[in-house]
């Protein structure tokens, strides 16, 4: 089979294109978009299933109810949302104010009683600031001494029993 158009190539570039590769190649790119083509129709007879499924007894008015209220479902849980955020960031301040690391030292004060009635208490915030509560318990009486915590550190002189407590306090996290 002649051809002036595989004459005019075979001419000019001096490559010889036979007749039956090319129509063995068109023949073979046919064949893949028709494969292409079935794979689509499959896709989209799904597709279709699906929505013929989610339409099933409704019309267009009720899916645009069914939308709406979607919608203000949704604006309904995102004011919900911004509400409970603000009230988290209420609590984390409060949070940050209270008391959280505790220490307490139990003993003796004087010794000659039995039991360990006496007792050092400490309780610091986040920032370790807070307080020292000391009571000491004797047959006369007893007594309770409050000393004020700034970051971790007391301006008066602590006791023994006082500086344990606190170290334990600070040590809680």
């Amino acid at each position: 089979m002649n051809s002036t158009a595989f004459d005019y190539i075979y001419q000019n570039t001096g490559i010889y294109i036979d007749p039956a590769y090319l129509i063995l190649g068109l023949l073979l790119f046919v064949l893949i978009l028709t494969i292409i083509i079935i794979i689509s129709l499959c896709k989209l007879k799904k597709l279709s299933r699906r929505l013929e499924k989610f339409m099933k007894g409704k019309d267009v008015e009720s899916m645009e109810d069914i939308l709406m209220a979607s919608i203000t479902k949704m604006e309904e849980i995102d004011q919900t949302n911004q509400i409970m955020k603000a009230e988290m960031n209420v609590l984390r301040i409060t949070q940050n104010m209270t008391y959280q690391k505790l220490g307490i030292v139990k003993y003796d004060a004087f010794r000659e009683m039995s039991g360990d009635l006496s007792y050092a208490l400490a309780l610091l915030n986040k920032e370790d600031n807070g307080f020292i509560l000391n009571s000491v318990y004797t047959r006369e009486g007893g007594y309770s001494y409050l000393k004020e915590i700034i970051k971790g550190e007391c301006n008066t002189l602590l006791s023994e029993e006082e500086q344990k407590a606190l170290e334990k306090a600070k040590s809680h996290t």
